[in-house]
């Protein structure tokens, strides 16, 4: 069973940065994928990015484009995404999810393993 916690998340003001990390264990898959989704109030859960463990490509929504990186320490078995430049409209919650076969890496229901959430609110 793999079992993903997320910690990170905080409040900072727009312009600021945030570095999310989730920490995996149980993972029996030689390859899979681990993303980022966050959900703000009344909207619907988004992918954020992505990657590939099996040959590291990385997925990122246009939005974050340039402001978030996704990366991965493969001794730790941790992931992490660096945010910076946040704006109010990054404030959410954000889950690390991870499958060992996903259709597409923002698609949140391929993802069979979640976290918990953390929030991240950003002020203007």
């Amino acid at each position: 069973q793999v079992q993903l916690v997320e910690s990170g998340g905080g409040s900072v003001q727009a312009g600021g940065s945030l570095r999310l990390s989730c920490a995996a264990s149980g993972v029996i898959y030689r390859s899979y994928y681990m993303g980022w989704f966050r959900q703000a109030p009344g909207k619907d859960r988004e992918g954020v990015a992505a990657i590939y463990t099996g040959f590291g490509n990385t997925y990122y929504a246009d939005s974050v484009k340039g402001r978030f990186t996704i990366s991965r320490d493969n001794a730790k078995n941790t992931l992490y995404l660096q945010m910076n430049s946040l704006k109010p409209e990054d404030t959410a919650m954000y889950y690390c999810a991870a499958d060992p076969a996903v259709r597409w890496w923002s698609l949140s229901d391929e993802y069979n393993y979640w976290g918990q959430g953390t929030q991240v609110t950003v002020s203007s």
